[in-house]
């Protein structure tokens, strides 16, 4: 038994042994195998770097022959590409940093390209320096600006290496590139047009701080963290309402509308997202599925309505890299690859601008927009061809620009008929009367419009739409203009009268035709000449200012011209700085009811409704055009343009000029601050002897310019009636020798020479040389002419009482006594001769009464009424020998006993200024102005 164990155990001790030895051999085998194989694997690594080697020598030779072909070809384009860079970015757009100074465009200029930097073919090529080729992105009117940092500066090894992943967040080197983008865009358009929003919740708007004063003014909005949502949705929102209300399906683009209308109604939006950067793998941080598709919808629809994105680290990259409206900026170093330029050719980015140079024009723009913009343009208010409009129902012309950059039009006809407008001074009223009249007269031809202008204020702003000595032209529609009135109120009283009596002949048409308004007269009598007048009264409050009886009256006209006007083409424009206080308006509620077309300037009071408080919100060089009366749902805001600068409404007014005939008559022109000359009456140019035989007209005399709408001088007519004798009252002694050198001058124009005699008596020393200067220019006309001193008047009133006598045969011709301040010589005209126990007095008396009949005429000045009364005879003298008197500095009441008014005429004496009064033709005093005589005719 134990043998058999024993023999069992070396069995199997020879079996593990023989097993031992099978394993030995196996694994001796194997480390041959595995030492072939690492043998084998060396060899391939071997081959492997060997084939790597010869790789890379031929990417580098593929290489370098590729950047030396770029840099051929930027080369031989520089010279092109440079002259094509400096038409698409010009100005602030393009130009280097140092000495760079904000270009605000032409009017009509859409936005071009904008440098970043300048083409380079690549970095690695060596050889001579590359060309200054400036490189360009585009932004406004063009699509968006993706911007990426790969966060490290290697370059790819081939040209078409694609970009490698980019960082998380953006960085220093994004932000520098952006501000300077920005920069260049503010700065190469108009203050106020660009408008930026700032998302940077990683630097919480530190990255664009230098944008900082643009917030003032409300151009630049940061936006914090969280808040990238509301931007978007307010973006989406914006585009919305552009494309509703403002291209309403005519336009495609404000580009395109900006193209057809040279106008842009709406500021370019740009919000540069900074978020807090992409993940690796490319998905965008911090977008929900809203924002994304308010992301997309921003991307596709924004450019046609001027919402522009620039972004870095946010939304998905490979979307935005994709999509047509997106440029991208990948950023290497000093370096950059763009959409543009492609991988070939490199950009060498420019270093960015100064903190000081960012700030400080941003300060100015901001200054610039909340100092107010500026005025439209006048040249958007003129059709393409002038003359072309018909009155017959309506005047309808533009004034200016509303918020969507249409033509904000005023309208006169039946409804609205009359104008108001208001605004404080500096508001731009007058501008804004200048581009309505512009506007007006480009659209309708004389044959259409008639233009009454009236300026009650201190200044000549009328005068320029008559002829001057600088510009000859005026305006063809104006018939009348009248500047510097404040002081003469009667003539806006005249205008009125002649507007009412235009109404009553138009109304008589009318009726004669069986029409009822102006466009049923014009179609019943198509060959008659009715225009539609309008009528501007420039601070008319003047003219109805007090009780006296010229308000009152100029309340009555306008009260019934307001009423009735409407309907016969009559239109008045009332504009004022404020309203306030006009009692003799605001208390005929029935005519200011017929003023519904309101127009109202910055801060304007008293012109809209009550609760309407739009005048307090219109920025400067805009106003309300409000055709209801200043209801607040009918407010419209226009943009006025400039219409009183050079070339625009004066090229206007030379280029309609030119057209009339050339016999065509200018306006009146009545400037109250101007005396007007006697060699420049039209009156005396007509005056001229009687023919030889005809038959003998009595003579007038002329005494001054009236002052009424037709501009023409008073005159007296010297007839052979009782009391055709004139008078001169007041001791303005320039003035009152002013009026008898008028008188003389014009009889003595209408006697052939030797025809008429003239006698001059001097009584007062400071009239002497004014005396013996008509003397001379009577000689001159060949009359005879005496003169005499204190000591020959008496001779003289004698001389001509005794040729009044029927016993001794006198001189027929006419004979004019031109007495200078009879007053003087008192006490030598009542000495009484002791022979015949008559005075000079006594003549005196006998010439005014009975002189008259038999051609002999005094023409003489009193110092006062009193003298005058005392000459004549004392308290209970006649005055009727004199039918005609001119009163200078005298009172009203002091004028009673030569007036048919109870207590004497309403006048208030004033400078250069007369009360004329011919019994045989008025029924009240009215004013002239004394002409000066110093310059012969």
């Amino acid at each position: 038994m134990a043998g058999r164990h024993r023999e069992l155990v070396e069995e199997v001790r020879q079996t593990l042994g023989y097993a031992r030895g099978a394993a030995r051999a196996a694994v001796t085998e194997a480390e041959d195998r595995a030492a072939k194989r690492r043998a084998d694997h060396a060899a391939v690594e071997r081959e492997a770097h060997r084939a790597g080697q010869r790789l890379l020598a031929a990417h580098a030779t593929r290489r370098g022959a590729v950047d030396r072909q770029c840099l051929a070809r930027l080369t031989a384009a520089a010279e092109e590409l440079t002259a094509l860079a400096d038409e698409q970015a010009r100005g602030a757009a393009g130009a280097p940093w140092d000495g760079w100074a904000p270009t605000p465009p032409a009017r009509d200029e859409s936005p071009g390209l904008y440098r970043i930097g300048r083409l380079t073919a690549r970095a690695a090529v060596p050889g001579p320096a590359e060309p200054d080729v400036p490189a360009l992105v585009g932004l406004l009117d063009a699509g968006h600006l993706l911007v990426e940092d790969p966060g490290h500066d290697r370059l790819p090894a081939v040209a078409d290496d694609p970009a490698p992943p980019v960082t998380h967040r953006p960085t220093d080197r994004v932000h520098a590139l952006v501000g300077g983008l920005l920069l260049r865009v503010l700065g190469s358009t108009a203050p106020g047009a660009v408008r930026l929003t700032v998302y940077d919740p990683e630097r919480l708007g530190g990255s664009l701080a230098s944008f900082a004063p643009l917030a003032s003014a409300d151009l630049l909005t940061f936006v914090g963290p969280g808040g990238l949502g509301g931007v978007l949705d307010e973006l989406v929102e914006e585009i919305r309402r552009i494309n509703e209300t403002v291209l309403a399906g005519e336009y495609r683009s404000l580009r395109e509308l900006h193209a057809a209308t040279g106008r842009r109604p709406e500021p370019w939006r740009v919000a540069v997202l900074l978020g807090e950067g992409w993940t690796p793998d490319g998905g965008g941080a911090e977008l929900t599925a809203a924002q994304q598709a308010q992301l997309d919808r921003v991307i596709r629809t924004g450019p046609a309505c001027g919402v522009h994105l620039v972004v870095s680290g946010v939304g998905p990259a490979g979307d935005w890299c994709e999509h047509p409206l997106v440029d991208r900026i990948v950023l290497w170093g000093a370096t950059a690859w763009t959409t543009a330029t492609g991988n070939r050719f490199l950009v060498q980015l420019d270093p960015p601008p100064g903190t000081d140079l960012a700030t400080g024009t941003c300060r100015a723009i901001a200054e610039k927009v909340l100092a107010g913009p500026d005025p439209a343009v006048f040249a958007d208010l003129l059709p393409a061809e002038t003359w072309t409009g018909s009155s017959a129902e309506r005047l309808v012309a533009p004034v200016g620009a509303g918020p969507d950059g249409r033509l904000v039009d005023v309208e006169l006809g039946d409804s609205p008929p009359h104008a108001l407008i208001g605004g404080p001074s500096g508001a731009g009223k007058t501008n804004l009367l200048y581009a309505w009249l512009g506007s007006l007269a480009a659209r309708y031809s004389p044959d259409e419009l008639a233009l009454y202008l009236l300026d009650f204020k201190e200044g000549v702003s009328f005068a320029r739409f008559a002829p001057g000595r600088r510009d000859p032209s005026w305006l063809p529609h104006v018939r009348l203009v009248g500047v510097n009135v404040n002081a003469d109120r009667e003539y806006g009283l005249a205008l009125l009268a002649f507007l009412h009596d235009e109404l009553r002949r138009r109304a008589e048409a009318a009726k004669a035709h069986e029409a009822t308004k102006l466009s049923e007269l014009r179609a019943e009598d198509p060959d008659g000449h009715w225009p539609r007048i309008v009528a501007v009264i420039d601070e008319f409050q003047v003219l109805l200012d007090g009780r006296d009886p010229v308000a009152l009256e100029a309340a009555r006209l306008l009260e019934d011209l307001a009423r009735r006007g409407r309907s016969q083409g009559i239109h008045l424009v009332l504009a004022s700085q404020d309203l306030s206080g006009i009692d003799a308006l605001w208390g005929r509620a029935s005519m200011v009811a017929q003023f519904t077309l309101r127009i109202a300037l910055p801060k304007a009071r008293r012109i809209l409704a009550e609760g309407n408080l739009a005048a307090d919100t219109v920025p400067r060089h805009h106003a309300v055009v409000n055709p209801d009366s200043g209801a607040t749902p009918a407010n419209r805001v226009a943009h006025i343009p400039d219409a009183g600068s050079r070339g625009t409404l004066d090229a206007l007014q030379q280029a309609l000029w030119r057209r009339l005939p050339a016999d065509t008559a200018p306006p009146v022109l009545f400037d109250g601050g101007r005396v007007p000359r006697l060699a420049e009456a039209t009156e005396l140019a007509e005056l001229a002897p009687d023919e030889p035989g005809g038959r003998v007209r009595a003579p007038v005399a002329l005494v001054g310019r009236t002052i009424d709408v037709t501009g023409r001088s008073a005159a007296v007519r010297l007839s052979r009636s009782p009391g055709r004798n004139l008078a001169v009252l007041g001791a303005r002694g320039t003035e009152a020798c002013d009026v008898l050198a008028t008188a003389a001058l014009s009889l003595g124009r209408q006697y052939r020479a030797g025809g008429v005699r003239f006698s001059l008596a001097c009584l007062d020393d400071d009239a002497v040389d004014a005396t013996k200067q008509v003397l001379d220019e009577l000689r001159v006309l060949g009359h005879d002419a005496d003169w005499y001193d204190r000591d020959g008047v008496c001779g003289l009133l004698a001389a001509a009482a005794a040729d009044l006598g029927t016993d001794r045969a006198p001189d027929t011709r006419p004979h004019i006594l031109l007495l200078y301040a009879v007053d003087a010589a008192s006490s030598l005209l009542e000495r009484k001769d002791p022979a015949t126990r008559r005075s000079a007095r006594d003549d005196l008396k006998d010439l005014v009464a009975r002189g008259p009949e038999q051609r002999t005429h005094v023409v003489g000045w009193w110092r006062s009424v009193p003298r005058l009364r005392d000459d004549l005879g004392g308290v209970g003298a006649r005055l009727d020998a004199f039918g005609a008197w001119v009163a200078l500095d005298v009172q009203g009441p002091d004028l009673a006993p030569l007036s048919t008014q109870p207590g004497g005429p309403a006048w208030y004496p004033r400078t250069r200024r007369a009360l004329f009064f011919d019994r045989a033709v008025h029924r009240r005093p009215v004013v002239v102005i004394p002409y000066d005589t110093t310059e012969a005719p």
